[in-house]
């Protein structure tokens, strides 16, 4: 029984390495490059709810950009905190920047999804980029997304920017994202197929050229979705769309979080559908005690003198292996190494978000997020 145990970890260790070392060849990053001969109209578009403490910088960034030919529209979601006024002075009177308050949200849509929806309506670019409040551009930023968009002749391109951690949950569980996408999913396979299961995306920033965006429905063809980002990503691989990734390698960053409280309600609010609902989410916990923790357990059976094969090696392989899968995700990501070394504690943590999001189902129906309901 031990030894199948180890070997079933063993297997799903050897797996996720092999689809890191692929994705080390397969997933480009953003480069510091000009776009070349293009003229294109860019709308930049932001749905923005009481960010008053991010917008400004962000705003700044943007009307910064050594490629000037856009327009930056803010829909303001019924702020309560000078949102609006924030991103006005930040702006200094740039008339590339408009602003325009959301309308109350019909029946049937997410907040979110209904506010990307109206930006789109007044948007006039030839390609749509959606991204969030807090994200932050380097000067050179937008060039090189425009570069990667034409190098790979897209029709979506998911950009994951590099994530900002500070206090130590944000640095424990925020990393683990790009665990989660470069060691499970194949960029290959995502660029190469039309399976909608291997598609990914990240809502704070995606590129679409319009025409790409109206084929398949825009976010009304998500308006229910909490997970809009990869809904759409999985409607463009029906569509026969070119789904491309791209890492932002620090031209695009984003500080999702602040502290516990935060990294703990806002990976709530997506886990229980980023894994299928109850099933999967308890299954995906599951999984990653089998990886990341039984191996501990195991070692230390051995030690109390259990008979466990190949101990201490075996289990001290796997724990090994472990650590080095979050630290070369790290490394890729922009993330601190050493933190890799804390692996088990993350996972506990997040254990302890699934519990949040299982709670907020079956109490409320769905998860809360800033003072509303998530699912309507």
């Amino acid at each position: 029984m031990t030894a199948a145990l180890l070997l079933l970890i063993t297997a799903a260790l050897s797996g996720m390495f092999l689809i890191l070392l692929t994705n080390f060849l397969a997933f480009p990053g953003l480069k510091n490059a000009e776009p070349g001969d293009i003229d294109l109209k860019i709308s930049i578009l932001i749905p923005a709810r009481d960010e008053v403490g991010s917008i400004g910088k962000t705003v700044m960034s943007l009307l910064r950009q050594s490629y000037s030919r856009f327009e930056l529209l803010i829909l303001d979601d019924h702020s309560q905190d000078g949102t609006e006024g924030a991103a006005r002075v930040a702006s200094q009177g740039d008339g590339r920047l408009r602003i325009f308050p959301g309308r109350p949200i019909p029946r049937g849509w997410l907040a979110k999804n209904w506010g990307c929806h109206q930006l789109a309506t007044q948007a006039s670019g030839d390609i749509l980029i959606f991204t969030d409040a807090d994200v932050h551009w380097q000067r050179p930023a937008l060039s090189a997304l425009l570069s990667e968009f034409m190098r790979g002749n897209a029709d979506m391109l998911a950009v994951m920017p590099t994530q900002k951690t500070e206090t130590w949950t944000e640095r424990l569980c925020v990393p683990l994202m790009a665990l989660a996408l470069h060691a499970y999913l194949p960029a290959f396979a995502v660029h190469r197929t039309s399976a909608p299961l291997l598609a990914a995306a990240n809502g704070q920033c995606i590129a679409f050229s319009r025409a790409a965006y109206d084929r398949l429905g825009g976010h009304a063809s998500v308006r229910r979705n909490i997970l809009d980002d990869i809904g759409l990503a999985r409607q463009a691989k029906r569509a026969g769309l070119q789904l491309r990734l791209v890492e932002a390698d620090g031209l695009i960053s984003c500080r999702m979080y602040r502290d516990w409280r935060t990294v703990r309600e806002g990976y709530a609010k997506n886990i229980l559908a980023g894994f299928g609902g109850v099933t999967g989410l308890l299954a995906a916990t599951f999984f990653h005690w089998l990886v990341f923790l039984a191996p501990w357990v195991l070692l230390g059976l051995g030690f109390a003198g259990a008979d466990v094969p190949g101990h201490p090696f075996w289990p001290g392989l796997l724990i090994l292996a472990g650590f080095s899968l979050r630290g070369l995700t790290a490394w890729r990501t922009g993330q601190r190494v050493f933190d890799a070394l804390l692996l088990p504690i993350s996972v506990l943590l997040m254990s302890v978000v699934a519990a949040q999001s299982l709670w907020w189902h079956f109490r409320y129906g769905g998860p809360l997020w800033k003072g509303r309901r998530a699912i309507p």
